[in-house]
């Protein structure tokens, strides 16, 4: 067939302007407002953020828990065994490579900006009525991070994930959009109008969820910097920093994927290795040691209590300040993730790519959690560092900035932390304007990337909505943005599900048709 006739697979990606020009208004208009009307906006984004956790925060821990149970059915369940590709097909990437993208994409440097803040804020408000500093109070501090960033997130990034790369190298789908993997659950009538506010629903999402991360980087990049060098940490130290961000994740996004995007995410794997190894031998190794065997014996004995806990009664707003808003950034970042991560697992079986996903996913972050989060329960309980006052008088970015810069060879460590923060909020950003401009194309085959206009626009439009962040510098309305963007994804997750599962059937269940045309493709 000529390819120009084969239009699905073979014609020249393009902008799809129905999607692209909408979701570019809504980012410019969210970052004028901002700057524009900074009181207004964050009291809009409290009452909107109590609305929703205080009224659906019930079913965020519902979801958790039920994406757990559904991860543990793709992985050991009838369809484990499935391909995600042609038969015999190996892997695109190899496995250090593929662990490497999937976590910078996922988590990126949002695990230094909460790693030595998230414990401390627990220290002073910890759960289930604990005596706040109190020896029970910091052993739940070192203890909850592990929850918050641990099976459930990742359970939460590999459910759509699956049925992107189904949709990708099984149905041999030419589209790089999330609504192409909800098609199995769409009625034949209204698909399209559907499909395109599903695909306008998923920028909402990625937007709201990357606005979180790019409130935090700028402030901590920033802070780091104002310690290394001894200079004022003002407004113009952050602009600086966001333009060299912009300099290196725009770079990046134009050489794309394997060029950018994978060679940034291998650096800052290494570096990230030995920063950890750097803090756990230079840093109180016993202490974090056998703080981290305790955290885990916790979170054995209070897993499904944490998972399920509301507070009803005593309300003291814990789970909403904490779980249901990770819950909710989890999910914004959701089909992000699994959009992007779904693109480079072909090759894959579902039980590799799920497994690959929780298990590895979930092993990076607890390590890492777990030696900076010892070190900062250390110097808070040993007195070394005040961190909870400083916490109190000048914010997360700062006793961040301090707990490094305490490390022996401390501007050294600061150094190396500068540089791993900003490729990992690079690689992480730029995985979004990939993503966002995946979406927003036409005539996109899996093997394609989308134009370098379409993914340097996006970089720009991140860009602009972080600047927008650092002039207000109000993180209430970036945590709104995350936990209110994020209730439109619940139904399209639900959809992805049902999509999954009705392909599996159709494909692979015995006596259909389907089946035997699979296995003898």
């Amino acid at each position: 067939m000529d390819a120009k006739q084969d239009g699905s697979q073979h014609a020249d990606p393009s902008i799809d302007w129905t999607i692209f020009t909408p979701a570019l208004l809504l980012i410019v208009a969210a970052g004028v407002g901002m700057t524009a009307w900074p009181e207004a906006g964050a009291d809009y984004a409290d009452a909107a953020m109590s609305f929703v956790t205080g009224t659906l925060g019930w079913l965020y821990l519902a979801l958790g828990l039920t994406a757990l149970c559904f991860a543990a059915w793709l992985a050991f369940g009838p369809y484990g065994h499935v391909l995600l590709g042609t038969p015999g097909e190996a892997p695109e990437y190899s496995d250090l490579h593929w662990i490497a993208m999937m976590f910078t994409a996922g988590i990126g440097g949002s695990l230094i900006a909460w790693g030595i803040a998230e414990p401390i804020f627990y220290v002073q408000s910890p759960p289930f009525g604990v005596e706040p500093h109190s020896a029970a109070a910091m052993e739940w501090a070192h203890m909850y991070p592990l929850f918050h960033w641990g099976l459930t997130p990742w359970a939460i990034y590999a459910i759509p994930t699956v049925p992107v790369a189904y949709m990708l190298f099984v149905n041999r789908s030419p589209m790089m959009k999330i609504s192409g993997a909800c098609e199995g659950a769409l009625p034949v009538r209204g698909r399209k109008p559907l499909s395109k506010l599903i695909d306008m629903v998923i920028v909402i999402g990625i937007i709201g969820g990357t606005a979180t991360s790019l409130g935090l980087g700028v402030p901590l990049v920033s802070a780091m910097v104002s310690e290394l060098l001894g200079i004022p940490d003002m407004l113009t130290t952050k602009m600086v920093v966001l333009a060299v961000w912009l300099a290196l994740f725009g770079a990046s996004a134009y050489r794309g994927l394997k060029k950018g995007i994978k060679v940034l995410a291998d650096i800052n794997m290494a570096l990230a290795v030995l920063t950890l190894l750097f803090i756990l031998l230079a840093g109180p190794t016993l202490f974090i040691l056998s703080m981290t065997v305790n955290s885990v014996g916790m979170l054995a004995d209070n897993f499904i209590r944490m998972s399920t806990w509301l507070d009803p009664i005593e309300k003291s707003g814990f789970p909403e300040a904490w779980t249901v808003f990770y819950w909710a950034w989890w999910l914004s970042y959701a089909a992000f993730v699994g959009l992007f991560v779904g693109r480079i697992s072909r090759g894959r079986t579902i039980r590799q790519l799920v497994l690959g996903v929780i298990g590895w996913g979930s092993l990076g972050t607890t390590i890492f959690l777990a030696i900076i989060g010892g070190y900062a329960i250390f110097l808070e309980s040993a007195g070394q560092l005040p961190l909870s006052a400083m916490l109190t008088e000048s914010g997360m970015s700062v006793i961040t900035a301090k707990a490094i810069a305490h490390l022996p060879f401390g501007k050294v460590a600061l150094s190396i932390f500068i540089v791993l923060s900003v490729i990992f909020y690079a690689t992480s950003f730029d995985s979004s304007s990939y993503t966002v401009a995946s979406i927003c194309s036409r005539n996109l085959h899996n093997d394609q990337e989308p134009l370098k206009i379409n993914r340097m626009t996006w970089a720009l439009a991140l860009a602009l909505l972080a600047m927008s962040l650092v002039v207000t510098g109000d993180f209430r309305i970036v945590q709104a943005a995350t936990v209110v963007s994020s209730v439109p994804l619940l139904p399209v997750i639900i959809l992805m599900c049902v999509s999954l599962i009705t392909w599996l059937r159709r494909d692979f269940d015995p006596g259909s048709k389907q089946t035997y045309m699979k296995r003898s493709d």
